[in-house]
């Protein structure tokens, strides 16, 4: 003789559709902080100059066997044009970057020699050769300030860089008690331009928990 069962309903698929609820909400959520992320890099990637700059900062990017990178290319035009159009002629400026597995120089060397060979007095020039990300160029480029006297509490520091990258360096440089304006360079080149939209909010964010 068979017993009764109670009667158990399949729920296969309503475990199923909770999982893809959340799932799409995780979903939705992530992109929602993407796309804030990607507002705050917006906002920051504008020149921003509210005191006259004391010093400028170049940031270092991508050194090539011929060069800098279009991307570096981009932030030293960006700092001849200020030079030339904007700056007091004895400011002085600070080039940042180590030399990476990859690069024949260091980026603070094809920097110097660049703006060099573009007419910039090279005595003007002070070269921060240590750094290997955006962390350190602030760190070190801190302490060559004022090995060279600066009192940074005091001082403005004009930070060169790509439009994309200045909400981080300008996040870190305040973190680090220094003063800072900015001087925005374009991304001119479209590949480089198109990973960094994707690269930079997480950096962003890595550098906010991090750095």
């Amino acid at each position: 003789m068979m017993r009764n069962r109670a009667y158990r309903p399949y729920r296969g698929r309503a475990g199923m559709r909770i999982v893809c609820k959340v799932l799409l909400v995780l979903v939705a959520a992530a992109l929602a902080a993407f796309v804030a992320l990607e507002v705050v890099v917006a906002e920051d990637s504008r020149t921003k100059i509210e005191a006259e700059p004391d010093i400028m900062l170049i940031l270092g990017c991508q050194v090539k066997s011929w060069g800098p990178s279009i991307m570096l290319q981009d932030r030293l035009d960006t700092a001849l044009d200020y030079l030339e159009d904007d700056a007091p002629d004895d400011m002085e400026i600070v080039v940042s970057g180590g030399k990476g597995n990859d690069e024949h120089v260091s980026e603070a060397q094809a920097m110097y020699d660049y703006l060099v060979e573009h007419g910039v007095d090279g005595s003007r020039i002070h070269k921060e050769e240590r750094s290997r990300n955006t962390s350190q160029n602030l760190k070190y480029s801190i302490e060559t300030l004022k090995e060279m006297g600066y009192d940074l509490s005091n001082a403005n520091v004009l930070i060169v860089s790509n439009g994309f990258h200045l909400a981080r360096a300008t996040m870190l440089a305040e973190r680090y008690g220094m003063e800072t304006s900015q001087l925005a360079a374009p991304s001119s080149h479209i590949p480089s331009k198109i990973q960094m939209f994707f690269r930079e909010p997480l950096a962003l964010v890595k550098s906010f928990l991090l750095d």
